[in-house]
């Protein structure tokens, strides 16, 4: 009797639900701090702090209270621009993801984009195999699963590759592409 039913056609009911569950989790995420970042109260206490450290050291190192103050202003406020930047990059990208029947494609090409633009180089070649990791497979070659991000003005790895072995057309599993080359490599000493 129920091998007669004809299959569910979508409602659009669980898509609904699944909205409204990301809804209600990001109104808990919803960052509500019990004061705003302002940078001259920032300061006022860390040069507070600072001063407390400054008068445990001996007289004869011991910098002035307006070096103390003036350091730590340009320390406060590289990092509200950093911050701005940050931010200002991830607004850009969900601003990008919200448009109007934008295509996957469309948006990551968007998104790397903004990561170009933020001194971000993406590595998408297996032969720069030092910004990866092996994951899986078998075989003499690779393939990308998961591109590398490098920062382009500090050389350093922001996130590590992945690959994947994969077989070589042409070659055998064990590197060579017949019989006398594996054979010839074997017997080096």
């Amino acid at each position: 009797m129920s091998e007669n039913k004809a299959p569910k056609r979508p409602t659009g009911l669980k898509a609904r639900k699944e909205a409204r569950a990301w809804e209600a989790d990001m109104e808990l995420r919803t960052y509500r701090p019990d004061e705003l970042l302002n940078p001259a109260q920032l300061l006022a206490r860390f040069t507070e702090k600072a001063q407390e450290l400054v008068d445990r050291m001996p007289d004869e190192i011991r910098p002035s209270s307006a070096e103390v103050t003036a350091v730590l202003r340009q320390a406060v406020l590289e990092a509200f621009r950093t911050r701005e930047q940050y931010v200002a990059r991830l607004v850009e990208t969900d601003a990008a993801s919200w448009m109007t029947v934008m295509p996957a494609k469309s948006l990551r090409r968007a998104i790397r984009a903004a990561l170009v633009d933020s001194g971000v180089r993406v590595v998408e070649s297996s032969d720069e195999e030092e910004h990866f990791v092996v994951v899986e497979g078998e075989g003499d070659g690779f393939e990308v699963v998961r591109p590398a991000y490098v920062d382009q003005a500090t050389g350093k790895l922001i996130l590590s590759g992945q690959l994947r072995r994969v077989f070589v057309p042409g070659k055998r599993a064990h590197g060579g592409t017949g019989t006398q080359e594996a054979t010839a490599t074997e017997e080096k000493p």
